[in-house]
């Protein structure tokens, strides 16, 4: 039976999973929490799905090996700047709100951590990001074989967060994120963490062995 020996893995607003596998393959317990999960808490082996809203979730009392956090972008996002003022500022706070509880809870958890959005008006709101990527760039990753696309992503981070080498592919998809069509799982889409960065993540930053990686792509 696994325990929190290794510490947990949070993993917030996360419906996919894609950043928590690798931790959970690696013996890590880790808890995705969304509020599109069903209700209350689910286990499926290493990985813990609970459906609940950011605002009034709290983590287990285990210590934190890692956390990453993808914070809704609906209302903040650069790209929808044409948009920002049909949205109202419900929208904008709504949206701040969230974020700003991912920054609390990255910043509680003493563990190293990731906080991911789009280019977005949080860099006008708080502080620029540290990083930046494409998918493409770490596509040369276990799982990352379907990253070979471009998308302007930013990192805030912390707690001693290693930013993993890039392993780039060149894309041969363009910017697929652009040109999915209307759809109910659209916004699904366009927000799934790649799987080759998420792996590339896990090998910088796990906490079972030496870290690898290397500081490099700085925004």
């Amino acid at each position: 039976m696994n325990t929190f020996n290794k510490g947990v893995v949070l993993s917030c607003f996360d419906y996919t999973g894609n950043m928590a596998r690798p931790w959970a393959d690696a013996g890590y317990v880790c808890y995705c929490v969304d509020l599109r999960h069903e209700a209350g808490e689910r286990r499926k082996g290493n990985i813990v799905y609970v459906g609940a809203d950011m605002l009034d979730w709290l983590p287990p009392n285990a210590p934190v090996a890692f956390a990453a956090f993808f914070p809704p972008c609906t209302h903040i996002a650069a790209s929808g700047a044409r948009w920002f003022k049909d949205k109202g500022l419900g929208g904008l706070v709504e949206s701040l709100r969230l974020f700003l509880a991912a920054v609390r809870l990255a910043e509680w958890s003493c563990a190293p951590y990731l906080i991911e959005n789009p280019v977005s008006m949080v860099s006008t709101y708080w502080r620029k990001p540290d990083y930046t990527f494409n998918p493409c760039d770490y596509a040369g990753y276990l799982g990352g074989k379907h990253d070979l696309y471009t998308k302007k992503t930013c990192l805030w981070v912390g707690g001693g967060f290693v930013m993993p080498k890039p392993k780039p592919l060149a894309p041969v998809q363009g910017s697929k994120i652009r040109n999915l069509p209307d759809s109910a799982g659209r916004a699904d889409l366009r927000s799934e963490t790649p799987k080759g960065f998420a792996q590339a993540v896990f090998e910088a930053n796990r906490t079972d062995k030496e870290k690898g990686g290397e500081h490099e792509n700085h925004a």
